[in-house]
């Protein structure tokens, strides 16, 4: 292949994975990071079985699951502990072919940072234009030592929400909006064993993940105003969830305070009308930020990342045409799964009616955890391309 050129805007999650999806292809690739240093800001996450194939075909698997934790089922709760809904971890494997993966952000974030050349990865560098010619794309961005002009046969815009990339190539677009809910999170040390599972209350839900090394991922999301902010992160989340059922009281008074990010939660209610323009692609969170209710925001910017490193293998000539070929695989899957997610937080974390409530949980009692999973399957059920 010739000296084929892929500067990527941001270094999240998606942007360290297209950067590490193109270089397998043999792409030189510069990934520019308006950040200080390389790092990943955030708790833990989920990989699906979706995600878990993605990394797998970036040949990062056996070190994640190494570093992370597979998921022993768990399922839905009550705010008093009963079980709603029960997942059967060989019905899991049998519909889906494996487990979830529970890891670290900042694991993911090492692993994939690690696997790339150090040399390709710039800090300090904030983007400021973007342009997309018909056989080259320019990116300018300002360093610490001054201004600087990359020539690129490719530009990836994975500078995630409130991406640059998308505002300044699709002016007219409205961007992100916020969904209703907040959310706080923590990573913390927690070696009992406990199942990955979620409970949902009136307009609240709280999770847990163990993410391996005797640590878990927790999170709560209430619907709230936006903007909101505390003091005391963690006095709110006591205050929220303290007296909800084991063991949560004992994931909060594990957590120290300094540890609990709050977020409020965005996606795009109006869908972009492509991932495309020019030789500027965009993914992950710049593409289609989507809400966390399915646990698939990583999992669809790691997808967004094998597929283009697979179209965009030919090398810089077959750019236009690897281009379409990737929007037209993502964006229907994405958008699809961004629709999905929201109504699921809707049915789930949203709901605050009593009698909404109530329904839905004899719907869960009488659903078969079977049918459940067929329904999970719906969107995990994802094969990265052959080659």
């Amino acid at each position: 292949m010739d000296d084929s050129h892929a500067v990527v805007v941001g270094a999240g999650i998606g942007g360290l994975s297209a950067a590490l999806a193109l270089h397998r292809h043999g792409w030189r690739v510069t990934v520019l990071e308006r950040a200080p240093e390389m790092r990943e800001v955030g708790a833990g996450l989920s990989l699906m079985a979706n995600a878990v194939r993605a990394v797998d075909a970036l040949g990062l698997g056996p070190a994640l699951r190494r570093g992370g934790h597979g998921e022993a089922p768990g399922g839905i709760r009550n705010r008093h502990g009963r079980w709603l809904s029960r997942v059967d971890a060989s019905e899991m494997i049998r519909q889906l072919g494996t487990t979830a993966l529970g890891v670290h952000r900042a694991t993911l974030h090492r692993t994939l940072r690690e696997a790339l050349p150090a040399s390709s990865l710039q800090t300090n560098a904030t983007v400021r234009h973007v342009e997309s010619g018909p056989d080259r794309a320019e990116v300018r961005y300002q360093g610490p030592d001054g201004a600087h002009t990359l020539s690129a046969d490719l530009v990836v815009g994975a500078d995630g929400l409130r991406s640059r990339v998308r505002a300044q190539l699709w002016p007219h677009h409205p961007g992100p909006v916020y969904a209703g809910s907040t959310t706080w999170r923590a990573a913390i040390a927690f070696p009992d064993p406990i199942p990955a599972a979620i409970t949902w209350g009136p307009g609240a839900e709280f999770g847990m993940v163990p993410i391996g090394d005797g640590q878990l991922y927790w999170y709560g999301a209430v619907n709230a105003p936006p903007g909101g902010h505390a003091p005391d992160e963690l006095a709110a989340v006591r205050e929220r969830f303290g007296d909800w059922h084991d063991p949560i009281p004992a994931l909060l008074a594990a957590t120290p305070p300094d540890v609990v990010l709050r977020n409020d939660i965005h996606h795009l209610t109006e869908p972009l009308p492509s991932y495309v323009r020019g030789r500027v692609a965009l993914l992950g969170d710049a593409a289609h930020p989507m809400t966390p209710n399915l646990g698939q925001g990583a999992g669809q910017a790691i997808e967004d990342a094998v597929v283009l490193g697979a179209v965009c293998a030919a090398g810089a000539e077959g750019v236009p045409a690897a281009l379409a070929a990737y929007d037209e695989q993502r964006r229907p899957r994405s958008q699809s799964v961004a629709r999905a997610s929201y109504v699921a937080g809707r049915f789930g974390q949203q709901l605050h009616n009593p009698i909404a409530v109530a329904m839905r949980t004899v719907a869960l009692r009488v659903t078969p955890g079977r049918v459940a999973l067929r329904s999970m399957a719906r969107y995990a059920d994802w094969r990265p391309p052959a080659g």
